[in-house]
């Protein structure tokens, strides 16, 4: 298939590549020229200039940019895919964004006869890069039905939530999980430190228990040695739960432990611990 592909970062730029590996003809755009003429250079394929040219007689666009501002300039800006997308196109968003701004672009793509899907992801530039990723999708049964085919190239596990702002409804609730689940490790380590045990012993007795998670399994071992320089960014996670916050006041839900993470997350961050990954909630409680 001809397809284009929007944003260049640490999970677009192996996702699109994934794209070229799997037999596709592929152009990209990115904000930065650079990363796009080496992602070429590296990949193969051609880069464009503007959204609207790499999506010019492309069967589907990809889009993993930053934040909701981001994701409406490369679609329904002056130089956005939209307005060149041929009716009956694709539109895929990997972006994670808010559920009103997926609503708006499924409202724009319809206005257009354009497929649209939210598809925000978990499994981070890892998954990305291993082409492993879980897929949250939100729209249409048939917009869902034309991208899954195109999202097996780098995804393990792909689910249709529901109608449009699904994806990213859903993507809030995996990432309220993954946050409350880094501060209770980050304690248990903190608590197993200070009591003088082995937190190498420690983990892999309880890690065969309920306590179990792919956390534990995957960070436990990095947050002991203070290590963080790696993974999913703390500046990415307080976006994401910052859409989560915002969502729950919309509906009248609670979510203390949420809101109160979101906060140790900005201690991180005055800790100059921005790009640092999430696990290192650690660094508060271990000085």
């Amino acid at each position: 298939m001809k397809l284009s592909f929007l944003g260049l970062g640490v999970m677009g730029a192996p996702m699109a590549r994934h794209l070229a590996a799997a037999g596709h003809d592929v152009t990209v755009y990115n904000r930065s020229a650079d990363k796009a003429a080496a992602w070429v250079a590296a990949n193969g394929g051609r880069r464009a200039a503007t959204p609207a040219a790499a999506a010019d007689g492309a069967e589907v666009v990809l889009a993993c940019v930053g934040a909701d501002a981001d994701l409406r300039a490369v679609t329904l800006g002056p130089d956005g895919a939209f307005a060149a997308m041929a009716p009956g196109s694709l539109f895929i968003d990997h972006t994670t964004v808010s559920a009103a701004i997926a609503r708006e672009l499924a409202e724009a793509g319809a206005a257009r006869s354009l497929l649209v899907v939210d598809a925000p992801v978990s499994g981070g530039q890892a998954g990305a890069e291993n082409g492993t990723l879980t897929v949250m999708c939100g729209g249409t049964s048939d917009a869902f039905a034309a991208a899954e085919p195109v999202l097996h190239a780098y995804a393990r596990r792909i689910g249709h939530m529901g109608p449009a702002g699904s994806g990213q409804l859903t993507k809030m609730v995996n990432q309220l999980c993954i946050a409350g689940i880094l501060q209770g490790l980050a304690e248990g380590l903190a608590f197993g430190t200070a009591a003088g045990l082995d937190l190498a012993q420690v983990v892999d007795v309880i890690s065969k228990g309920a306590a179990q998670s792919w956390q534990m399994e995957n960070r436990s071992a990095t947050m002991a040695r203070g290590e963080y320089d790696f993974g999913f960014a703390v500046d990415w996670m307080r976006k994401d739960l910052g859409l989560a916050l915002d969502e729950a006041r919309r509906l009248g839900v609670r979510l203390p432990v949420g809101a109160l993470v979101d906060q140790f997350y900005g201690d991180v961050q005055a800790m100059g611990g921005g790009r640092q990954d999430t696990s290192s909630l650690l660094r508060r409680l271990v000085r």
